[in-house]
């Protein structure tokens, strides 16, 4: 099944603070009504607060295909809400990458420009994904502590919209001049590892998805429908040392380097020396203590037909 054939009418919610948000707005419409997509409602989200009561309202309302608009901190809100729908309830998300980074819809394969993207929603193929949860709060890509949090801070609204994907290396530098180093403690619930200690980190990373950051790869070979979570600690070091990290980080293999632990999880708590704020998909929205899980399956999400490494295991046709 198509993502629009027997779904009914579809809603458009769009972040209009999202980079392209706002100017997408009206254009977007235009596009996913050529390719086909019935569009009976399309609201733009001022607050990006407000946005589970839009989606829960519209899906509320009948609507089963609902289009997200905006950057990758819009596209985890928005699956958590469709994910905590009771199973069957047919629910899809499309996804109009409209953000800075887009790392959900690079992992997806999604086209970054609004038509081939509406095309996509109009034509492609539903399958389902995994969510992951920090204490229950969504996430797609990674969820992170320590340096990713200072780069999220400054990330400024006025720096991305005038530097776009290149924002993130300048706030990488700016957070890595002021980052300390922290302790973590690693306990895995399910027991498939021993619990860890580590000293002196300069990040801790959870990935659900395979890219995060504007284009790193979480490790070479995650994927967002492993049912894993790959857990990444990197140690301070030396500047020297982290510059051949970051060679490795678009590749996914800075995993293999010795400044980096490396894990393979269904779920995992974390502790720290002091609580440490948690980065979520880009937006800083948890702290230590926290514990990190992966909802298998549990998002059905359109995705372009030439993708063959996602599928739709347990719900429906395909």
């Amino acid at each position: 099944m198509d993502a629009v054939a027997g779904r009914g009418p579809a809603a458009l919610v769009v972040n209009t603070g999202a980079r392209r948000g706002a100017e997408a707005f009206h254009p977007v419409q235009q596009a996913l009504r050529r390719h086909g997509v019935e569009l009976r409602v399309a609201r733009a989200v001022l607050e990006p607060s407000t946005l589970p009561d839009v989606l829960r309202e519209v899906l509320s309302s009948g609507h089963r295909l609902v289009i997200v608009g905006g950057g990758d901190g819009t596209i985890s809100c928005a699956a958590g809400v469709l994910a905590d729908l009771p199973r069957g309830s047919g629910a899809v998300l499309g996804v109009l990458p409209l953000g800075t980074a887009n790392d959900f819809a690079r992992t997806i394969e999604m086209p970054r420009d609004l038509e081939g993207a509406a095309e996509v929603v109009a034509t492609g193929k539903v399958v389902d994904i995994d969510v992951g949860r920090v204490n229950q709060r969504s996430f797609l890509n990674v969820a992170s502590l320590g340096l990713s949090v200072g780069v999220t801070q400054a990330l400024k609204p006025e720096l991305k919209r005038r530097l776009g994907p290149v924002a993130y290396p300048v706030a990488s530098l700016l957070a890595y001049r002021r980052h300390r180093p922290f302790r973590a403690w690693l306990e895995f619930p399910d027991g498939d590892l021993e619990s860890v200690e580590l000293d002196d980190l300069l990040q801790l990373g959870v990935g659900n998805g395979r890219h995060y950051g504007g284009g790193a790869t979480v490790a070479p070979n995650a994927g967002i429908d492993d049912h894993r979570l790959d857990v990444f600690a990197i140690e301070k070091g030396r500047m020297r040392d982290h510059v051949s990290i970051a060679r490795l980080l678009r590749s996914g293999r800075f995993v293999e380097h010795e400044l980096v632990r490396h894990f393979t999880t269904t779920s995992v708590v974390v502790r720290t020396d002091g609580s440490q704020p948690i980065n979520i998909d880009g937006e800083i929205a948890a702290e230590t203590p926290a514990r990190f899980s992966v909802q298998r399956n549990a998002l059905d999400v359109v995705v372009p037909r030439h993708v063959t490494g996602l599928r739709r295991e347990n719900r429906g046709e395909a």
